[in-house]
């Protein structure tokens, strides 16, 4: 390889660190502002001896191969299960990651002659698989239910004769916002089509026992929920929640399910355990809902500005460079506060992305907002 075939990539690093968007993986350190572990289970002792407990029983620590090979586990069919009867659904599939079951379910439920609508704001690994879908898209700007009932009218005017999919998250995961969900759910029923909500950010928070947002939509058979296992449960993987024929469908059709190792079922035995701590340990979800309300509080009266209602906080600060020395700031207070930019978020809309988890308390959460205020307007021309 010469030098030439690597310039390339190199120019492509330079040009983003002159626009701001370069990226580097930056060690954890400070009081944690940034992560998605919203109920403080990723080092919980309940999980850690659940997956001891696995180890001891003879539960391997990787699957082999892929579900349909040699790496179908009892922990994985327990797990799906278990969620499947806790959320409220049909069936349950187990996929490695938000990600890996986002591109699977988009690239391989909607058929030819469908149309998937979605939201502008959708996760990254929803845009992955609508575009690897074979049925046209169109996005529609964001909780904008009316955009999406002209989208799916002009789709059918046009000849659409399939069924639309609609795809929202249900707590969007830049802004803290809700999907209206119900609206939603209705135009579906209008229009004979599917609803998928990605509930990543609501699992574990939000609902009943932490079921989410989606769960009194949930038995719905146009109703395909995703709920995320390496946020709020403190695992990884994810859950696609809905009918048993959708799910067939998926291991019958979706490669990244078909060719890819299954996840290791000691992580199944992990979220199992996630499952039963949402159960039993309802002050769990209390004591954030509380702290989640008081941080949305402090931020107002910190910086002036609206919360989000959600644990999820956004701080807008607009220009790249900007938010990186902010957020480089905080870091050097002790806070781990990390930069937001394009293209994560649309161009000029970089922010400061705040997270509230149980790994933080009241004080805390007031003195990063005082210390915040503080840099902002020591930065801000």
């Amino acid at each position: 390889m010469t030098g030439a075939g690597l310039a390339r990539y190199g120019r492509t690093l330079n040009g983003l660190e002159r626009k701001g968007r370069y990226r580097a993986l930056l060690p954890q350190g400070g009081v944690d502002f940034t992560s998605n572990d919203y109920l403080a289970l990723a080092n919980s002792p309940r999980l850690k001896a659940a997956i001891a407990a696995a180890i001891e029983r003879g539960v391997p620590v990787g699957a082999g191969g892929s579900r349909l090979l040699r790496g179908n586990h009892p922990e994985h069919e327990a797990l799906e299960a278990e969620a499947a009867a806790y959320f409220g659904v049909e069936r349950c599939l187990y996929f490695g990651s938000g990600y890996a079951a986002n591109v699977a379910l988009f690239s391989t439920l909607p058929q030819r002659d469908d149309l998937i609508v979605h939201d502008v704001l959708v996760h990254a690994s929803a845009h992955e698989g609508i575009s690897a879908s074979k049925a046209p898209s169109v996005s529609v700007p964001h909780n904008d239910v009316q955009g999406f009932a002209e989208a799916i009218q002009k789709w059918r005017t046009a000849g659409g004769a399939g069924h639309p999919w609609i795809a929202v998250e249900s707590l969007y995961s830049m802004d803290g916002d809700r999907a209206p969900l119900t609206e939603l759910a209705e135009l579906a029923d209008r229009h004979d089509g599917f609803l998928v909500i990605d509930e990543a950010h609501a699992t574990g928070v939000f609902g009943r026992g932490g079921r989410g947002f989606a769960h009194s939509l949930e038995s719905r058979d146009n109703i395909v929920v995703l709920h995320t296992c390496g946020k709020a449960l403190g695992s990884s993987g994810a859950l696609v929640g809905g009918s048993a024929v959708l799910c067939d469908y998926l291991i019958n059709r979706a490669r990244g399910f078909i060719y890819s190792t299954a996840p290791s079922p000691l992580m199944a035995a992990g979220v199992r355990q996630a499952l039963r701590v949402l159960a039993d340990e309802p002050e769990r979800q209390a004591s954030l809902d509380a702290l989640q309300t008081f941080a949305n509080a402090e931020l107002a009266a910190a910086l002036g500005a609206d919360g989000s209602g959600s644990q999820i906080l956004p701080v807008p600060i607009g220009d790249n460079a900007l938010c990186l020395r902010i957020a480089a700031r905080m870091r050097d207070k002790g806070f781990d506060i990390r930069a937001i930019r394009p293209p994560t978020v649309p161009e000029g809309t970089a922010r400061l992305r705040i997270a509230i988890t149980l790994n933080v308390d009241r004080t805390t959460i007031s003195h990063m907002f005082a210390q915040l205020a503080a840099v902002i307007a020591e930065e801000k021309p």
